[in-house]
C-alpha cells in the first residue's frame, strides 16, 4: 500500500507556506521520533487552536495557514492544519469523516465532522484535534481512539468507512463562503460523496458515551 497521496500538499493542506513552515520548524525543533512528533503537532493543535464555535470566532478559516494565522477553526479547518504539520515532516496523515447531530440531540440536523488518521509506528491512528471543553475530551492514543464523539444507536451517528486524503470538498465550500460562524452553521453538509483512498474493516467497539451515558458504536480499523 503506497502512502505517498497522504504526503501531498494541496490548496487547504498547504504546508509550504511560510506560516506553517516557521510554525513546523519551532515544533520540533530537536525533535527526531516520528511519534513525538505526532503527539506533539497533535496536542499544539487540539490545545493552541481553539475551536471556533466554542469562542464564537469572529472569522471563518479553511487553509491550514489561515487556521494558524487566526488560531481558530472548525474540526475541518484544525484537521488541515494538523495534516499540512504532519506531512511537512513527511508522516502521511489523511482524514476521516464521522455523521453526528449539531445539538445533543436531532432536532437541529446532522453535520460531517471530521478527524485525523496518522500513519506512525506501521500503522494509522485516529486523532481528533477538536478540542476539548467541559464535555468532550480528546486525547493522545496509539490504541483505542479518543475521540470527540461516540456513535450513539438512538441517532442516525455513524463513522463514513475509509481514510480520505483530502479534505471534504463539500465542507470546504461551505467554510469557504460563510462570512461568519452562524451563517457556517446553516450550510455545513451533512453529507458526503466522495469514496476513500483507503478502505477499512469495520469493528464493533462498545463504550460509554459522554453525551448520552449510552453504550454502543462502531469504529473502524484495519
Amino acid at each position: 500500500m503506497s502512502v505517498d497521496i497522504f504526503l501531498q500538499e494541496t490548496p487547504y493542506i498547504d504546508f509550504s507556506s511560510p506560516i506553517v513552515r516557521d510554525q513546523s520548524k519551532a515544533l520540533f525543533k530537536s525533535v527526531n521520533s516520528e511519534l513525538e512528533k505526532v503527539r506533539i503537532a497533535f496536542e499544539f493543535v487540539r490545545d493552541q487552536i481553539s475551536h471556533s464555535i466554542d469562542v464564537s470566532a469572529p472569522v471563518v478559516t479553511a487553509r491550514a495557514s489561515d487556521v494558524l494565522k487566526h488560531k481558530t477553526g472548525i474540526s475541518h479547518a484544525k484537521a488541515n492544519l494538523l495534516a499540512a504539520l504532519l506531512r511537512s515532516q513527511k508522516i502521511p496523515t489523511g482524514m476521516c469523516y464521522q455523521h453526528v447531530t449539531k445539538k445533543d440531540d436531532d432536532s437541529d440536523g446532522y453535520i460531517v465532522h471530521c478527524f485525523n488518521a496518522v500513519h506512525v509506528g506501521h500503522r494509522w491512528i485516529k486523532l481528533d484535534a477538536r478540542g476539548n471543553n467541559d464535555h468532550i475530551n480528546v486525547r493522545f492514543s496509539m490504541h483505542e481512539p479518543a475521540l470527540a464523539f461516540a456513535n450513539r444507536p438512538q441517532y442516525k451517528e455513524f463513522f463514513w468507512p475509509g481514510i480520505f486524503a483530502r479534505p471534504h470538498r463539500a465542507s470546504m465550500n461551505a467554510l469557504e463562503a460563510a462570512r461568519n460562524i452562524q451563517e457556517l452553521l446553516k450550510k455545513l453538509p451533512d453529507h458526503m460523496l466522495e469514496d476513500p483512498d483507503i478502505l477499512e474493516i469495520e469493528a464493533e467497539d462498545f463504550r460509554a458515551d459522554p453525551r448520552s451515558n449510552a453504550e454502543g458504536g462502531s469504529w473502524f480499523w484495519f
